[in-house]
């Protein structure tokens, strides 16, 4: 079974749906007891980094996902979920996260020409840049759905994917059990329902 973390912020349907049409259980939830007996969490996320950290924080949460974690459950945090596991972020002043991969988020005007809209939004091809077993059955150059204004930085080691706007930004990342695409697998057709059916399998 698969616990989709509930707190408020995130695009559960969707999810959901998406599990739902690989054939797979998965129940949107705060209850800190089927988080426990889950096989896999999926934390989701839109919307800011210190109100969805505060909202997170304010269900007590944290601590069950970091320790779960820890204990080699497998997590896949998406969009600002994916944002929530590094150890912070600067969007609108500095804000702590999960602290389960290393490295911060930063704005992405700091790094894409000028001129370029933000937040960037669409669909954009994958630089593959370290094997991971939630890409075993999509393809380099593959498209998928993205929207953000913040990406993840200091985090090389943990890099499995970056995309192309006007700069290289992380697309994706692992640290041993925990997982994290910014971009939505949900809503990003074929290939996002293979890299939900490939963590189904982990």
């Amino acid at each position: 079974m698969i616990a989709i973390i509930d707190y408020g912020v995130g695009n559960l349907f969707s999810l959901r749906s998406s599990f739902a049409a690989l054939g797979a259980e998965a129940v949107a939830t705060g209850d800190p007891d089927v988080i426990k007996n889950a096989d896999k969490l999926v934390l989701p996320g839109v919307g800011a980094f210190s109100d969805a950290a505060k909202k997170l924080r304010a269900t007590g949460l944290c601590d069950l996902l970091i320790s779960e974690a820890k204990n080699g459950k497998p997590l896949l945090g998406i969009c600002l979920g994916m944002q929530l596991l590094f150890e912070k972020s600067y969007e609108y002043g500095e804000h702590e996260g999960l602290g389960l991969i290393k490295g911060s988020v930063k704005p992405i005007a700091d790094v894409i020409p000028e001129g370029y809209k933000i937040p960037h939004i669409g669909w954009n091809a994958l630089v593959f840049k370290k094997p991971t077993p939630i890409f075993r059955y999509i393809n380099e150059g593959d498209h998928v759905y993205f929207v953000h204004s913040y990406h993840a930085c200091g985090c090389d080691e943990a890099v499995t994917s970056v995309t192309e706007y006007g700069a290289y930004l992380t697309a994706s990342v692992q640290s041993e059990n925990v997982y994290g695409c910014q971009f939505h697998p949900e809503k990003s057709g074929a290939v996002g329902l293979n890299i939900l059916k490939a963590y189904l399998e982990l």
